[in-house]
């Protein structure tokens, strides 16, 4: 009894077909039902012919598809006919009557198969979609992977060959260290989300934290906000590193950010790096900056004064994700 509940759940519920004796049973029992409900109705309107068959045909149609609804409606016009529960027969009314009933059925039947044909691609498409988040996944986390024993492999080749020069490796060592430490903060708040500070710290470090000052209070970035924003500050702080403040030895970088509301502000300066005279056909990094944040309803903004690069980045910080 239960695995019959269990394949009537799973058939309703569109997970699995049903079998033929199940779509059958189900379908004579819609009859059975809609029979007794004439039967109550004649002693009130015995004029009643195929009305309650209506709700059998779209109940036998949703659960078994086109053939059983078809089958519904023919079997609950010939009861309709045939059956009298009153002292009327069948005329030429009743079978007027039959014809709406058969054209009523007809248009229900091809609306429940409709929805029903976009039921199954709505779900196979979902099932498809999370198959490839699963793959997608499973890519990321081996890339990783992979770019982590990469970063390891560096860092124990340059000490090998290093190991006589300790001011140079001194000097590298703790970019490395740092950079290894983005990664793996990156692969974290991508589950789980971070603070702003501790992803600006990570995404800073290794160019020296005297050379970068963080003005704002604390605050958490959802996962999907917070991988944003440091492929953004990535991008940023690499233009930084090799054109702007972080290139020249006095270069200072100030980062700030208000929160209004449910509106994020960031403010990216940079002073005391070397003068920008022309700027060049925006690449890839640029049209990352430019559009990384529509999707939260926000704009970047990007400057080149004499003074540095100005960039501020406005946007909304969902409430869950």
């Amino acid at each position: 009894m239960g695995k019959l509940i269990d394949e009537f759940r799973n058939s309703w519920q569109g997970v699995a077909p049903p079998s033929i004796g199940l779509t059958i049973a189900f379908a004579v029992a819609c009859l059975l039902v809609a029979t007794l409900a004439r039967w109550g109705l004649a002693h009130v309107r015995p004029d009643v012919y195929f009305t309650p068959y209506f709700p059998a045909v779209f109940f036998a149609a949703a659960f078994g598809g086109l053939r059983i609804g078809v089958v519904t409606a023919l079997v609950g016009g010939v009861l309709g006919v045939v059956l009298n529960f009153g002292d009327a027969f069948a005329d030429r009314a009743r079978f007027a009557l039959l014809a709406l009933y058969w054209g009523v059925s007809a248009l229900t039947i091809w609306g429940v198969e409709h929805y029903r044909s976009l039921l199954i691609e709505q779900r196979r498409i979902s099932k498809r979609l999370i198959e490839e988040e699963d793959y997608r996944k499973l890519l990321v986390d081996e890339l990783q992977h992979r770019l982590k024993n990469k970063l390891s492999t560096v860092h124990a080749v340059l000490h090998q060959v290093l190991h006589d020069q300790p001011q140079i490796w001194a000097r590298i060592d703790p970019r490395l260290r740092s950079l290894a430490a983005t990664d793996d903060l990156i692969s974290r708040i991508d589950r789980a989300g971070c603070d702003i500070r501790d992803l600006l710290i990570s995404e800073l470090g290794p160019y020296g934290h005297v050379r970068f000052t963080l003005n704002g209070d604390r605050l958490f970035l959802p996962p999907k906000l917070a991988v944003t924003l440091s492929l953004m500050f990535h991008e940023l702080a690499t233009n930084a590193g090799k054109y702007g403040a972080f290139s020249a030895p006095r270069g200072l970088l100030q980062v700030s950010w208000t929160v209004s509301d449910d509106r994020l502000s960031i403010t990216w300066d940079e002073t005391e790096g070397p003068s920008i005279d022309t700027v060049s056909e925006a690449g890839f990094g640029t049209q990352l900056l430019k559009s990384a944040l529509s999707a939260f309803d926000g704009k970047t903004e990007i400057s080149y004064l004499k003074t540095g690069l100005h960039c501020t980045m406005q946007c909304r910080i969902p409430r869950s994700e």
